[in-house]
């Protein structure tokens, strides 16, 4: 897919309304970032990953299980076009309780992951967002 690359595998992740991305990592804030007006200020969050649990022995992928909460998701697939594009959550984990902001880019940042209810569990790779406008 022009201007996305490291994807996993183009065939499943490109779908009528555009292109999907997958999980490559979840982080939980281990300590507050800071934002000011000027900038002079600004320092990153420290995040933690979280671990995964595999299901059996021979699996070759883990599990994130996430509870009710909020996190940090990256992506498999890194994002490079001149004109912005939206990333919105895929429908899959929006109906599961989980969501990330629908965000308009030319290259693509972690996002914040907002899980809900009892939680989810959410495998490596799991195709979470969905790039419109390609």
């Amino acid at each position: 897919m022009d201007g996305i690359e490291d994807t996993v595998h183009d065939e499943t992740q490109s779908v009528e309304e555009g292109f999907d991305l997958t999980a490559s990592e979840v982080y939980v804030v281990e300590e507050a970032g800071r934002v000011d007006f000027g900038g002079g200020e600004l320092e990153d969050s420290e995040l933690a990953p979280v671990g995964t649990e595999k299901r059996n022995e021979g699996d070759d992928y883990g599990w994130w299980n996430l509870d009710a909460g909020r996190y940090v998701v990256e992506h498999n697939e890194s994002l490079s076009v001149e004109e912005p594009v939206t990333v919105r959550t895929r429908t899959a984990l929006l109906e599961r309780g989980a969501y990330h902001p629908t965000v308009r880019v030319t290259e693509l940042p972690r996002l914040p992951l907002v899980v809900g209810g009892d939680g989810i569990r959410v495998k490596e790779n799991a195709r979470i967002s969905t790039v419109v406008g390609l």
